[in-house]
This record gives structure tokens, sequence and C-alpha cells, in this order.
């Protein structure tokens, strides 16, 4: 089983790669978090299957 922590996304609105952490006990994650580049709020879905591996999308907060 892979355990998963941290993911790389990309910024909607700079288009920077940056790293985020993800709490791997929880299952389904919902949050906003501000890209390390240009400061925007980044709307942030994580969904983890039976394995540990991560789905991921990063949205812009104001879509």
């Amino acid at each position: 089983m892979r355990i998963t922590d941290s993911a790389e996304i990309q910024c909607p609105y700079c288009w920077e790669r940056i790293f985020i952490k993800i709490d791997p006990l929880i299952p389904r994650q919902e949050y906003v978090e501000d890209c390390q580049v240009c400061c925007r709020p980044i709307e942030i879905r994580v969904n983890l299957d039976a394995d540990g591996r991560a789905d991921v999308t990063a949205n812009r907060d104001d879509d």
C-alpha cells in the first residue's frame, strides 16, 4: 500500500508547479490554500483511493 502525504499541482493562476501536503488518513478533502508563488487562493480537492494514491484537482477560487 502506498501512503500519499504530498502532491504536486499546477497553480491555475500563475501555472507554476507547487507541492501541497495531503493528510493520508482523510479519504476526501476539500480546502483552499494560497499559491506559494503568486499567493492567490486555490480550491483543492483530494480523493484517496484504496491504495492511498491521490487524485488531486486544483481550481481557481473565483470559478
